[in-house]
């Protein structure tokens, strides 16, 4: 893996066992963001930082027994975790880091990444990384179930002005990796910016 991840697999390593249970109301919020993201049945998508693959089934449902649905993600534990609760049979599970997919240049209809963008290292080469994934003209969809002052006030924190996700900062993020935002959503109920691979 060509990049450092101790610290965010150490994180959701000790906390891969009860993630699932301490988000038991996130499914609907996950089912609708997929709902939205356009996809058709034969799709080819991959869940970039799938975590316990709480959006497979949805993905699964979305592209028909004929699509494909990737999961990868970067620690084991959430990987194990995804299997125990029978999601693997909704999609193929990755070891995988998602700043070197491997996967073979625009092979891919969609990325659906939920809570991914704090967990890049580098967000720009990283998200560029998603696009070489990708066709061009394909999707990205960057989703959290709550919008990012739930979130921060969940953390106990304030939102500073170089959080990534602000739309302010996210469109010329997104422009410099290749894709262009098409929609942005930050309401306390979710957050859903989508976006199309250009270049």
């Amino acid at each position: 893996m060509s990049h450092d991840h101790t610290h965010v697999q150490e994180f959701f390593t000790a906390r891969a066992a009860g993630w699932d249970s301490k988000f038991p109301d996130d499914g609907p919020a996950y089912a609708a963001a997929v709902a939205d993201l356009g996809l058709r049945e034969g799709d080819r998508v991959l869940d970039a930082g799938c975590g316990t693959g709480r959006a497979l089934p949805a993905l699964r449902a979305a592209v028909g027994p004929s699509g494909v649905v990737l999961g990868a993600d970067v620690t084991p534990a959430m990987l194990q975790a995804a299997v125990r609760a029978g999601r693997h049979h909704a999609g193929r599970l990755l070891l995988a880091d998602v700043a070197a997919l491997p996967l073979r240049s625009g092979c891919l209809d969609a990325v659906f990444a939920a809570g991914l963008l704090a967990h890049l290292p580098e967000p720009v080469d990283n998200l560029r990384e998603l696009a070489r994934g990708v066709r061009r003209g394909g999707l990205l969809a960057l989703f959290h179930p709550i919008g990012r002052a739930a979130l921060a006030a969940r953390q106990g924190r304030r939102i500073t002005p170089d959080d990534l996700r602000a739309k302010t900062n996210l469109r010329p993020l997104l422009a410099r990796s290749g894709w262009r935002m098409t929609s942005y959503v930050d309401e306390d109920a979710r957050f859903l910016a989508l976006a199309v691979r250009e270049d």
